[in-house]
C-alpha cells in the first residue's frame, strides 16, 4: 500500500507486512466499496497499483475488474513476493506484473500506458509529491483515472476511557508520535484536491467514508490493534511518561489479563478519504 510503509523507527520489514495484510482484511468491505465508486467512463483493462505494499489494492481491483492486468509496484522485494505468492494462491498470477522500485527516484521504470492508476495510503510517503503527481499525469493513458486513497492518520481502536489504569491513554501515544510523524511523513492527512490540480488534474469525485467496524464482528481486530499500537509505541516512547508507557506495555504484553488480544470493547474507527482525478 506504499512505498516504504516507515511509521516509526526500529519496525522490520515482516511486521509491516502483516500489519498491511490485517489491514486489507480488516478493511476489504470499505475497499471494495470505494472501487465500486470510482467515477470510470469505461471497466479498465490496464491498471497500475502505486505503492501496493502486500497486495490489499491489487486484489480488490482484480476483483472488482475481472478483465483487467495489474502492474504493482513497491520499494520492498519481500512485499512484492507475498503479493507473487498470493496471486498464485488465488489463480490470478497472469493477470499479475510486480515492478521493484523507488517512486521518489528521477525516473520511473516502464509501467505502461494504464487506464487507471490506484495509490492508497502511499503518496503521504514520496519525499516530493509533486513531482510523483506529474509522473502519474504523464503515466495515463489519455481519458484515464487516478484515485487516492488515505486514511485520516492511524486507526483508534480502544474506547475513550480505557485502559481503566490509563483513560485516553491511546491518545495521548498518538500526540506523541506528532513529531516524528511531523519529520518523516509531513504530508500525511494531505487534501490532495489542490495539489492533483495544480499537476494537470481534474478532480472529479471526492468522498470521506467514515470507518467503525466492531471487534466482534472480525477477529482480525484484535490483532490489527495490536500490531497497530506497538508500531505506535516505538515513535511514542520517547515522549510518554512512566506510567502511559507501563501501561501501554500492559495492554502489548499477550501474557497480561488485560492484554489487546483479549479485550472485547475493541472497534477500528478511522475516516477514509478518496480523490478521483482526470488528465485535464
Amino acid at each position: 500500500m506504499t512505498p516504504s510503509h516507515q511509521h516509526t523507527p526500529h519496525h522490520g520489514e515482516r511486521g509491516q507486512a502483516e500489519i498491511l495484510d490485517l489491514d486489507a482484511e480488516v478493511l476489504a468491505e470499505h475497499t471494495a466499496s470505494i472501487t465500486a465508486w470510482l467515477p470510470l467512463k469505461s471497466e479498465p483493462r490496464r491498471i497500475v497499483d502505486l505503492g501496493c505494499g502486500t497486495g490489499a489494492g491489487t486484489f480488490a481491483l482484480l476483483e472488482r475488474f475481472p478483465d483487467a492486468h495489474v502492474t504493482a509496484v513497491d520499494t520492498s522485494a519481500g512485499h512484492l513476493q507475498l503479493l507473487r505468492e498470493k496471486a498464485c494462491a488465488r489463480g490470478t498470477e497472469r493477470r499479475v506484473r510486480t515492478v521493484q522500485a523507488d517512486l521518489d527516484s528521477d525516473s520511473w521504470p516502464d509501467l505502461g500506458t494504464p487506464d487507471l492508476v490506484w495509490a492508497s495510503a502511499s503518496m503521504h510517503h514520496m519525499a516530493d509529491p509533486d513531482r510523483a503527481l506529474t509522473g502519474v499525469r504523464e503515466l495515463l493513458a489519455p481519458g484515464g483515472l487516478f484515485a487516492i486513497v488515505e486514511l485520516a492518520g492511524f486507526p483508534r481502536f480502544l474506547p475513550p476511557g480505557a485502559p481503566e489504569s490509563r483513560p485516553g491513554l491511546e491518545e495521548r501515544a498518538h500526540a506523541a508520535t506528532d513529531s516524528f510523524h511531523a519529520e518523516h511523513v509531513p504530508h500525511r492527512g494531505a487534501d490532495w484536491g489542490p495539489m492533483l490540480t495544480a499537476a494537470g488534474f481534474t478532480v472529479e469525485g471526492e468522498r470521506t467514508v467514515t470507518v467503525t467496524i466492531e471487534g466482534g464482528r472480525s477477529e482480525a481486530v484484535g490483532r490489527y490493534a495490536y500490531g497497530s499500537l506497538q508500531r505506535v509505541r516505538g515513535a511514542a516512547a520517547p515522549a510518554l511518561s512512566p506510567e502511559d508507557l507501563a501501561a501501554l506495555d500492559e495492554l502489548l504484553d499477550i501474557s497480561s489479563p488485560t492484554s489487546l488480544l483479549r479485550r472485547e470493547d475493541l472497534a477500528v474507527r478511522t475516516e477514509r478519504t478518496v480523490w478521483a482525478a482526470r488528465r485535464a
